[in-house]
């Protein structure tokens, strides 16, 4: 989630000040992605830049500022909860890139590397299971907000346990010379290029 939408959307209920932004945002998100309060601050004068927000008056006792939406901040905010995100650019995941790797690494343990992170997603998994039946039969607004972000988690954990199994599944129909060493594109690996050496050698020597 964008730190910049998530802070006009609190400010499109009233004005408040960036400790308070923090707060809210880690509350309404379970405190999945926390924030510092320089994140904050540092968003809020990019939106001020932008003509989207704009101070309240002067500073408090405690010397803090509260923010509101300007009109060209609420009309951005309203576009952002009607605009469906982009899901067009694929983000780095670092279990893919790592398997990826792994794979064409030729000293590489696959298959542990697999059990290794199912073991972990696993916990992850079970961790999130029990958070989940701690949630109230009648939950909050609130509430509902952390349960949604929850759910998402477990969801995403799920699909990772899949994966992780059909990763398992689709090497242990590899032969393992592929895995000690093939090439994506049909690069030699290291007894290839000395296989053809030798036949180089070979070759030269029926000629002299």
């Amino acid at each position: 989630m964008s730190v910049k939408q998530g802070l006009l959307a609190l400010l499109a209920e009233e004005p408040m000040y960036g400790a308070r932004l923090r707060s809210e945002f880690e509350a309404r998100t379970g405190g999945t992605w926390p924030l510092n309060v320089g994140q904050v601050y540092t968003t809020l004068a990019r939106l001020e830049r932008d003509g989207l927000v704009e101070p309240v008056g002067g500073s408090d006792d405690e010397g803090r500022i509260a923010y509101r939406l300007t009109a060209a901040g609420q009309t951005e905010i309203e576009s952002w909860w009607l605009t469906p995100v982009d899901r067009d650019s694929t983000p780095r995941d670092e279990l893919v890139i790592k398997l990826a790797l792994a794979v064409t690494a030729p000293e590489v343990d696959v298959q542990r590397v697999v059990q290794t992170q199912r073991t972990a997603t696993l916990k992850h998994l079970r961790d999130l299971t029990r958070l989940k039946s701690r949630a109230s039969d009648e939950p909050t607004a609130h509430d509902l907000a952390w349960l949604l972000v929850l759910e998402n988690l477990l969801f995403a954990a799920e699909a990772e346990v899949r994966w992780l199994d059909h990763v398992e599944s689709t090497l242990s129909r590899m032969p393992s010379a592929t895995l000690r060493g093939a090439r994506p594109g049909g690069a030699a690996t290291e007894p290839d290029q000395e296989d053809a050496r030798r036949a180089a050698a070979a070759s030269k020597g029926g000629r002299s």
